[in-house]
Order: C-alpha cells, then structure tokens, then sequence
C-alpha cells in the first residue's frame, strides 16, 4: 500500500488543523516528515484562535516526543519544546491544563543525563520561560516543589568549565530557573530551597556542598525578605562552607556570600563581626578563584558599612595592598573595587591609606596594552572613590595627573575604559563642585561623544508614536529627531556601549548639577540628549536621562537668573521636564525608572511649591492613581490570565515613590489637597490590607501621617476608617510601630474631634512603646512624639498624673530628633502655664533640660524653649532649686545657665 502523505504546504505560515493531527494519528509517517510538519506548527499554533484547538493537541506532540526520545531522535523533541516556547509567550491563555503535562515532560528530559545537553537545555528553558511567564500557573497547580525537587539536585551535576558549551550546562541553567522562580514565586521557593540546602550542606559529597550554597546564593534576590528573617541559620550553611576543605565548595560559598552582600542589606551589615573576619581568611585562600570571588564578596559586604569597618580597616588594607600589588590582573581588578567599598565605608578614616593607593593607581592608569585596559578601567574609577572618601580640600591639589590621565584614556577606544572614566569624572564634579568648571571644555564634549554613540540595532519595536509635545526651548520639541525613533521594548541585550551611554549621561547630569552657572554653554544641547535618551530603549539609560533632567532644570533655574527672558526660560525647560515625567509615569515599562520619576517630581514640588506645578496637576493625579491602581505599563506582568490579586507582587521602591507623592501635593496645597486626596484616598488603601505585607502596610500608614501632618484639618473625615489600621501597627514590626506612633499623633493633632473618641485606646496602645520590651529607640520617641501632640490638642482629656512621669522617663529623645519640637514644646508649654501635675515633677525636669542643654543634636531654637522653661521654674521656685542643681555635673549646670540667660 502506498504511503500516505498529508497534502499541504509545508512551508506556508499556516498548517491545518488534519496535517498536524496527521502526525499523531498515522503511524506510517516518518521521522523527517514528523519534524517538516512540526517545524510549521509553531507560527500555525500561534495563529489559531481557539485555545481549546491548542490544547488538544498537546498530548499527542508529548507522546511523538517520548517515542523519539526512546528511539534516538532528540531532533522532533526540540521542536516541540519550540512550540512550548511559543506558546508560553503567547498573551493569551494557551496551556490551560496542559501545563502539567508539559512540566512533567519537561522535567523527564533534563534529568535524563544520557540524552544531549542541548537537549536537556531546552527542557529546562521551557521551565525557565513557565516561571517567567507562567508563574500562576505553576503555583495554582502545585508545581513549584515537583520543580524544585529537579533542579536543586541537578545543581550537582559536573560539568566541564572549560566547554565552549558551558551556558547549556545543566547545572547552571538549574541555577538560572531557581533563580527565576525565586523572582516570580519567592513565597514557594525559599522554604524547600532552604531545606535543600540545610540536607545537602550536611553531605558527604562534595558537589552536595557545593549545590547547597549555590541555591541559597541565587535565590537571595528574589527571596531577600524571607531570607533576612533566616539569616542567621542561612549565614551558618555559608559561613561554613567557607571553611569547606573542597575548593569548590569554599568558591560557591564565596559567591553566596557576595549575593547575600549585594541583596540582603542593611541587616546583613549588623552581621559583621561573623562575616568579615570569614572573608578575611578567604582571602587567603589557596585558589585564585576563591580569592577573587572573596574580593567580590568584601566589595559588595563593606558598600553598605560605616564605621563598623573601622576594627578592620587596618588588616583589610594590608591584604588588600599586598594582592594590589602581588596578584594577576583578574585578582588585582576585584581587589581594586574592594579596596572602592572600603573607601566609601571608611570615608576620613581612609586618609592615611589614600596616598599609596593612589601613587599604586598612577602605574595603573597609564597602561596602554589592550588585555591591560579593564584593569586601567578599574584604577580610574577608583581613583574617583578615594577622592570622594577623603575630600576636595585633600584631593583638589593632586587630581589635575589623574584627570589628564583619564581624559587620555578616550583615545584607546576601550569601551569600559569610557564608561568608568565618566564615573571618576561625575565623583570629581561631586567633590569639586564650582571647581570643576574649569575642567568642562574638556570633560563635556566626551560625554557628549559617548551619548552620541550608535550602539547598533535592537528587536521589537514600539511603534506607539505618542510623545512628549515640548516646544520653544531652543530647538528642543516634540519634533526632535529621537522622538520620531519607535521605543524598543523587552530587550534582554546588554553591551559596553549601553554601559557607557548611561555613565555619559549620568555625568552631564551632575556636571550640570555641580557647576551650574558655568555650565550655560552646554545647556541646550544637553537637554537635547536628555530629550532623547529620555525614551531610550533599555532602561539604565533612561534611568540616568530621568535623573539628569531633574539636574538641567536646576542649572537652568540658576542660569535663567536675572535675566530679562529668564523666568519664561526656565518655564520652557520646567515644561519639557515636567511633560517627560508625567510620560514617564503612565507609559514606561520599567519600575525604577518610573520610581525615580516620582522622586525626580515630588522634589520639583518642594523646591518650586504649587504654583510652580500647578498647570500639571490634572494629570499627575491621573497618572498618579493608575499608578495606585497598578494599571500602569510598569506594573503588568505576563500572565495566563488568571492572577491572584491577592498574591501579586509588586515593586517596593515604586510604591514607596508614588506613595511620597500624596505628602508632596498636600504640602504644597495644604488644605486644598482635599478634594484630590479623596480621590487618591481609596487606591491607596487597598495596600493596607490584613493580608497586605509588612511593608506595604507602613507604606501607607507613613503616607497618612504626611498628609495629615500637611494637609490639616481635612484629615479628620478619615479618621475612622484609618484609625484601626494605625492602631493595629502599633503592635507590628518595628518600622510599622514608628510609622504607626508618628501617625497617630499627627491624627490627633489635625483630626479634632474626630480622633477624641480614640485617646484611650491609643494611650493604651501607645504604653507598651515606653517600656523595657521596646528595643528600638526610635519606636520610643515617635510614641513621645504621638503622646506630646495628643496633650498640645487636648490636655484636658489625658490624665496627666500617670502620663507624664511615663512620658518623661523616656525623654531625652534618643534618636529621631525630629520629634523634638514636638515633644519639648509641650513640656515646656506645660511648665509655662505652671500646671501641676508638671510641677510635681520638677527634679526631673531639670535633668532633663540639662541634658537637651548639652546635647550636640538639638537645635538653638529647641535650646530657648528649654530656657524659658528653666527660667520659669526658677522665678516659681527659687532657692528651693539650689538642692536639685548642685546635683548636676558642671557641664551640665553651665549648659543651663547659658540657655537660661539667653531666654
């Protein structure tokens, strides 16, 4: 009998519905037709418009793919992952049930070690893609765990690193999903990730060992809040490894060390007595790739410390000058960001080692062999560190060499070399400030050069035409050649020239920012690139272009300065800003960038007030309330249709920046804010939810306590809606219980009458804040704070006679000052108006104006009111206060007396 082909083209965009079916229903096709018809499915599936027409051909692709895969044809699996590929990108919801099915198959082929490794790649990219993509999906059918139990134990697998082939090596690519899943399924990842590693850092086997540092390594970003709430035991898996007798194991606990270092700050920082002397020893290591990973760690562990550095500064610098100068050029590079986070976090204390890094940098920066350029990338940039550590009335004299030396480096077309040169030049504007004018005829033009870069061609355009309508700052306007450029959207490219476009335009920024006057000539054709780089496709550029536009306009408000056409100048630049940002806000898909936006506005507000801002104030709130709503192009993910509201994820920082709007309006509008907060009131609570995270909660709570301070009597027609919530917080994690205490005063004060019905249920709730239990200082001032205001507004419904002596034992303010008015006007009201329940208190009170006397923190104003105060229980008491005063120590006694005798 003759065979029996399907009769289509093959070739087409699209293939039947019978001709792909032929496939799984005739036997008699062979392999090579299976893979011509399976090569045309994909665009063909894309194109159907039924889900269900989809789904029912899944099955029969995995079962062709399995009998290949057993008869040695890995080819017609491949394409089917393919298809998968496809259709997990697809926007609509093609899978359905099916992603069990193809999960299942998947995790069949990449823990098969006899098939190919591209193979197997291909399995775990599918899991990858479903993670990314389809994260939903995997949680709502349980699939994270049957996921996990796969690829954390093929992170043990061996592989050769020194294939060609070594990004498709299993057990990187396991690592890449868990690191996926950990930023789209962090809730379900970190338990059975932690139990992993907590099993496996016990095994006998090397590569056990090794595995159980990884995971929890690429984990910490996306798991950063669940691992600091375990970071102790999980610091006890690594900081153990690190002491491994296997070199590997000790390398992957070196990286686990730096990961935790970049993602898991600040609390990792209070760990460091633990860590640091653990990586001073790594530094010693045997193996240069332990060593290196170790200068990693060290530079991401000290970026974020003071002077809990200090103990080991001196053994930090000898090891780290003796590698600088004993080590090959890989090793020399890390040590030299090392020697970077060192610096920052030693600020003066660096002083005396500043000298011979920097003569040690001079040898650096005059290299001019190609394979010796990263290091001369690495030398400039640090140079710009040290200066920024030790300060300009040190550093101004030396830099002119190190300048010129750097501005040499343009010519050696090195790519990094340019990048890290603008950074040094950004930090020397920043030290320099005014003084730096005399170094833009030069320093401008490169930066001007590297914005100017063409950095090739990019994939999936945006071919929104929508743009920014800026018009009359000199040739500046919405027909700008750049906004004619389509947006290029999810591009996952990186290259050195992205790198060095947004060093150059971070610099033109602070160029701007620091030498301001001077800074004219390059004005216009600044905010041109600002203009264009403004809609750049990969967002770390448009990042730098939002922060610098703020910059510019600042120049410019100084440039426009008494000018006859000054103030319509600066309305120009103000416009092109102020209409990019708004864009910004509704339109980019990046979180940070939009954040940033909001930062970047919210200061324009409090630097130009209302009037300023007011011809934009319609579609800030508008853009601001998509933003609360979470409809914004930043916030939406990939999805199978079926998100979990109440599960979703979003950005911290975004919500913490469009959050500081609302205090920013009602600052500038007071109590004209009203009508739009009501507005804005309702979007905003949905992030107080019970089940909302800590973090959100207080973002709220922060937010009210801002706007009620500034907006005013208003506040008091949400009093009862948000009361609960505040009082709940008062019992929360730390941050909340500050946030809470400073709100619920702030309440009581603007709310009136609205808040009275409260008072004993906050001072009940407020007194647990005053006690031995309460560890944070700052909880315990914000609740003196709250309790002040509370008795400025009503003192007649405080019982003042168990109040204050509470109240004053936890005075003086510990920690945040800015509570000081606050609190010390009502004790100094209190005395003024010689009420007795005070004056019952007088031994107290003058040791407490003794203190608040000497104190270097508070202000000269705080200092009167405590004069006057003083002075008053002295014309109440008179020699009755000799006694109480030859009990204080003459620091003390002469600081009283010379606020007293200025009041």
């Amino acid at each position: 009998m003759e065979e029996t082909r399907p009769s289509c083209q093959l070739q087409g965009e699209f293939v039947c519905f019978h001709c792909i079916k032929a496939v799984y229903v005739n036997s008699e096709i062979n392999s090579e037709t299976e893979k011509d018809i399976l090569e045309a499915a994909s665009p063909s599936f894309i194109s159907m418009k039924t889900p269900a027409k989809f789904r029912e051909f899944i099955p029969s692709i995995l079962n062709v793919s399995r009998q290949c895969l057993a008869s040695g044809d890995e080819d017609v699996a491949i394409i089917a992952f393919e298809i998968f590929d496809e259709l997990i990108e697809s926007p609509a919801p093609l899978l359905g049930e099916s992603v069990k099915a193809i999960v299942q198959f998947s995790l069949e082929v990449c823990s098969s070690q006899n098939l190919e490794t591209s193979t197997r790649h291909q399995a775990i990219q599918i899991i990858s893609w479903l993670a990314k993509y389809k994260s939903n999906s995997l949680k709502r059918h349980k699939l994270v765990i049957p996921i996990l139990q796969v690829m954390c134990p093929l992170l043990t697998e061996a592989s050769n690193r020194d294939d060609d082939d070594d990004d498709l090596a299993p057990d990187r690519a396991a690592a890449e999903v868990i690191d996926t899943m950990a930023l789209n399924l962090s809730k379900h990842v970190f338990s059975p990730v932690f139990e992993f590693a907590s099993l496996s850092s016990q095994s006998v086997n090397p590569k056990f060992r090794e595995a159980s540092v990884t995971a929890l390594g690429v984990i910490s970003e996306g798991c950063l809040e669940l691992m600091k709430e375990k970071l102790e035991p999980v610091l006890h898996i690594v900081l153990g490894a690190l002491r491994d007798p296997e070199q590997m194991v000790r390398g992957a606990a070196s990286f686990a060390l730096g990961q935790f270092a970049e993602h898991l700050q600040p609390e990792i920082v209070s760990h460091y007595e633990n860590v640091l002397p653990c990586i001073l020893n790594a530094l010693e290591d045997a193996s240069d790739e332990v060593k290196e990973k170790s200068y990693y760690a060290l530079a991401a562990f000290c970026e974020n410390m003071g002077e809990e550095i200090l103990p080991f500064l001196d053994p930090l610098m000898g090891k780290l000058l003796a590698a600088l100068q004993n080590s090959p050029r890989n090793l020399q590079e890390t040590c030299m960001s090392a020697i970077g986070s060192v610096a920052s976090a030693a600020e003066q204390a660096f002083v005396p080692y500043a000298e011979r890094v920097l003569e040690l940098m001079k040898m650096f920066m005059v290299l001019t062999n190609d394979k010796d350029l990263r290091s001369r990338a690495r030398a400039t940039e640090l140079v710009g560190i040290v200066a920024m550590s030790v300060g300009r009335m040190r550093m101004e004299s030396i830099l002119p060499p190190f300048i010129e030396a750097a501005i040499s480096g343009f010519g050696l077309e090195f790519s990094e070399l340019r990048e890290y040169t603008h950074g040094f030049f950004s930090n020397v504007a920043e030290i320099l400030d005014d003084g730096f004018a005399q170094y833009l005829p030069h320093v401008v033009p490169l930066a001007f050069s590297s914005c100017n870069l063409d950095d090739g061609s990019a994939v999936d355009i945006d071919d929104s035409d929508e743009d920014v309508n800026v018009n009359g700052f000199s040739g500046v306007s919405s027909d700008d050649e750049a906004h004619d450029e389509p947006r290029v959207r999810n591009i996952s490219i990186r290259t050195g020239v992205l790198d060095e476009k947004a060093a150059a335009t971070q610099a033109v920024g602070l160029f701007s920012l620091h030498t301001r006057s001077s800074f004219a000539p390059y004005l216009e054709e600044s905010l041109k690139i600002l203009v264009r780089h403004s809609s750049y496709f990969h967002e770390d550029v448009r990042l730098q272009a939002i922060i610098a536009l703020k910059h510019i306009l600042t120049a410019a408000q100084v440039v426009f300065q008494g000018q006859n056409e000054g103030p319509a100048k600066t309305r120009e630049v103000l416009d092109i800003v102020m209409k990019i940002y708004i864009k910004t806000m509704k339109e980019d898909d990046d979180e940070e960038v939009v954040a940033q936006a909001c930062m970047s506005i919210a200061d324009i507000i409090k630097d130009i007030g209302y009037i300023g801002v007011e011809p934009y104030m319609p579609q800030l709130v508008e853009a601001t309330l998509v933003l609360l709503r979470k409809e914004s192009p930043c916030q939406q993910t990939e999805s199978d249709g079926e998100i979990d509201d109440d599960d979703a994820e979003h950005d911290e920082v975004l919500m913490d920046a469009v959050s500081d709007l609302l205090p920013a309006f009602a600052n500038s509008m007071g109590i004209h804010f009203a009508p739009i907060f009501d507005k804005l009131f309702g979007p905003l609570m949905k992030f107080a939810k019970a089940s909302s995270p800590p973090q959100d909660r207080t973002m709220v709570v922060a937010c009210l306590a801002e706007v009620a301070q500034h907006m005013g009597a208003p506040i008091a027609s949400y009093i009862d809606t948000v009361m609960p919530l505040v009082l709940k917080e008062l019992a929360s994690v730390a941050t909340n219980r500050r946030n809470a205490a400073f709100c619920v005063g702030e309440l009581c004060k603007n709310g009136g009458d609205s808040a009275l019905k409260y008072y004993g249920d906050i001072l009940r709730a407020l007194y647990p804040l005053f006690g031995e239990s309460e560890p944070d200082d700052a909880v315990r001032d914000n609740a003196a704070g709250a309790v002040a205001r509370m008795i400025m507004v009503h003192p007649e419904s405080i019982p003042l006679n168990q109040v204050l002596p509470v109240f004053l034992k936890a005075l003086p303010l510990k920690e945040d000052h800015e509570e000081s008015m606050a609190v010390y006007s009502c004790v100094c009201n209190l005395v003024l108006s010689s009420n007795p329940q005070i004056l019952s208190l007088v031994p107290e009170l003058v040791n407490l104006f003794a203190q608040v006397a000497v104190s270097p923190v508070e202000t000269s104003e705080v200092k009167a009111h405590i004069g006057r105060a003083f002075s008053h229980l002295i014309s109440i008491y008179g020699h009755q206060m000799q006694h109480i005063l030859s009990n204080l120590s003459p620091t003390h006694a002469n600081a009283l007396a010379a606020i007293s005798s200025k009041s």
